[in-house]
């Protein structure tokens, strides 16, 4: 049988409010989420075993045992006899849902190659629901509530991660506070920089406690502020951190102007959205 490859986009968190927490400790999140032009690749093919490898830019570091999140999906979904290999574009462990997406991914094309279906996705992670459709929506609970939101409309960006890996645990424990007000509603917007400018009303409560961690954040947002971007804020619990641009040629001259002078950078312009 051919092999089947699936995208597995960067998520972008263009809100995140922490909203209260639950008895068992998980925080509650009102989040609008969409997803970038670019990503990972994951590849299946039929074969006697399951195993896993992982290659590209960014495969240094990334486990390709049972910890890998694509593993722990091709379990859930009762697979075991697939080839799969998992290409690296992304950074690990960056706010940018990579291992979600990877394991959103995986499900997505293990159900082309081997017919598979998995229940409950979200015991591999609270963005792998969102992840599994990879459409701007509105992210609730502990992940499992996810509306499509339409009308949002693309977005030049620019994505930096400053080299900094984070535990996502440890930033949630440094929040001062997890009674913040949700979102209101969505509306609609004639275009990118009507988006912009609602979206700047708008928090991301996780990423002061992130800065406070790992002040190179702050670092990063102040270089994409000072390469032009209309609003710059972290994704998820960082530390990669996104601007938004009103059109995609300044997006392109910013990323090229801040990757020169900070060369140990990951830095990329993309769309982000659903167009």
């Amino acid at each position: 049988m051919a092999a089947i490859e699936a995208f597995a986009p960067a998520k972008i968190n263009l809100t995140l409010h922490v909203t209260g927490r639950r008895r068992d400790g998980y925080h509650l999140l009102d989040s609008l989420v969409t997803f970038a032009d670019i990503g990972d690749r994951v590849i299946v093919r039929r074969a006697p075993d399951l195993s896993l490898r992982v290659t590209g830019p960014m495969a240094a570091g990334v486990p390709a045992d049972g910890r890998n999140l694509v593993l722990k999906a091709a379990r859930l979904a009762g697979v075991g006899d697939a080839a799969i290999v998992l290409d690296k574009h992304l950074p690990a462990a960056s706010g940018i849902g990579g291992g979600s997406s990877d394991a959103a991914a995986t499900l997505r094309a293990l159900g082309q190659s081997h017919g598979a279906s998995a229940a409950g996705p979200l015991a591999l992670g609270a963005d792998v629901p969102v992840c599994l459709a990879a459409r701007t929506a509105r992210m609730r609970g502990i992940g499992e509530d996810v509306t499509p939101v339409p009308g949002i409309p693309p977005l030049p960006c620019v994505l930096i991660n400053p080299g900094v890996s984070l535990s996502t645990p440890q930033v949630f424990a440094a929040l001062d506070r997890a009674d913040g007000a949700a979102m209101p509603r969505i509306p609609g917007f004639a275009d990118a920089p009507a988006c912009i400018r609602w979206l700047a009303g708008q928090r991301n409560d996780l990423e002061a406690p992130a800065r406070r961690l790992a002040p190179a954040i702050g670092e990063t947002l102040a270089a994409l502020r000072q390469g032009g971007a209309a609003l710059a804020r972290m994704s998820g619990s960082g530390a990669t951190c996104f601007g938004l641009f009103a059109e995609r040629g300044a997006a392109d001259r910013a990323a090229a102007a801040i990757a020169r002078v900070r060369p140990g950078w990951w830095v990329r312009a993309a769309w982000l959205g659903d167009g």
